[in-house]
């Protein structure tokens, strides 16, 4: 089989020496092509070109950010050509897309699944959320994403790492809770000016945070699974976590059913969730941070959500 590697030199737990034992052994049964990504946007332009070049397969390896650039540019490619299905190698300081398809989190252990579910010719196809959104300056840009995105304090912690990373920090676990911390505190006393609507139902006003999932687990802290909405899934609509007030009472009640990954019916005078949405509309006033799939995308005044079933397929690790 003909297959493209793409893969991140940069990204949090990669380094060349795992990169060379990778492709060595993808080559070996793969007619294999090598990408290394060396700017932001450029696995776009890459997942654009394997649905050019007919390339039925291409593998990633980096973060979640770099399996959103190439699914987008196989997504926003030709639509009359036929689209590769995608293979993850975890390569990040997440994962989610990853674990979400029940690979290993080792990219030697991942490498070695995803060459057995080639022999096997195992591959399924999943749902995709798509974000349509307008900046405050009025530019308007659409993005998939496979396995979350957030609006609000969630998309504010994001960008705050970004800046940190930037700067030369590590994406730790302990560095993700202190900037969650930190930024809880500054936006707690703040006025909530998101409005979130579907059709059929009253709007809800006053929203400080949005969390929307195409899977399961949300994200992770380390190895230990965070998950508002434990019934989202590939094969179901998009599920939502609104949370309303961010006083320490409904904070940790929130937290506690994150943490505990609990299906029971929420209080919807502090957070609510929904399930399975195929439709849904954000506002908000001052524009407020967006994310996708990990990564800050800046500030949006609308955006739109819609699920798109069976849209990409990906390797099927069982």
């Amino acid at each position: 089989m003909r297959a493209l590697l793409v893969a991140n030199p940069n990204a949090t737990s990669t380094s060349p020496r795992v990169i060379d034992v990778i492709v060595r052994a993808l080559s070996h049964e793969l007619d294999l092509e090598v990408t290394m990504t060396t700017h932001k946007g450029h696995a776009q332009s890459i997942g654009e070109y394997a649905v050019e070049a007919g390339i039925p397969l291409v593998i990633t390896l980096g973060g979640d950010g770099v399996v959103n650039e190439v699914i987008n540019g196989i997504m926003f490619a030709d639509p009359e050509k036929s689209k590769p299905a995608i293979a993850p190698i975890p390569g990040g300081s997440g994962n989610v897309f990853v674990r979400a398809l029940g690979l290993p989190i080792d990219p030697v252990e991942a490498t070695g699944a995803i060459m057995e579910s080639c022999r096997a010719n195992r591959f399924r196809s999943i749902s995709l959320g798509l974000v349509e959104a307008i900046r405050t300056d009025g530019e308007e840009f659409s993005r998939y994403f496979a396995a979350n995105s957030g609006i609000g304090l969630d998309a504010t912690i994001i960008a705050t790492m970004d800046k940190d990373r930037k700067k030369g920090a590590n994406a730790s676990p302990m560095r993700y809770l202190g900037t969650t911390l930190r930024e809880y505190f500054r936006r707690s006393n703040h006025t909530a000016s998101i409005t979130i609507s579907r059709p059929g139902t009253p709007s809800i006003d006053h929203v400080y945070v949005a969390l929307i999932q195409n899977s399961s687990p949300w994200t992770f802290f380390g190895s230990w699974a965070l998950d508002p909405n434990p019934a989202a899934s590939f094969d179901t609509g998009l599920d939502v976590f609104i949370v309303r007030k961010l006083d320490p009472i409904s904070t940790a009640r929130a937290a506690r059913r994150i943490i505990a990954r609990t299906r029971r019916k929420t209080a919807a005078s502090a957070y609510t969730s929904w399930h399975d949405q195929h439709a849904f509309s954000v506002q908000s006033d001052p524009e407020v941070p967006i994310q996708i799939d990990g990564e800050a995308l800046g500030s949006v005044t609308r955006v739109k959500f819609t699920h798109h079933p069976e849209a990409l397929r990906v390797i099927q690790p069982w």
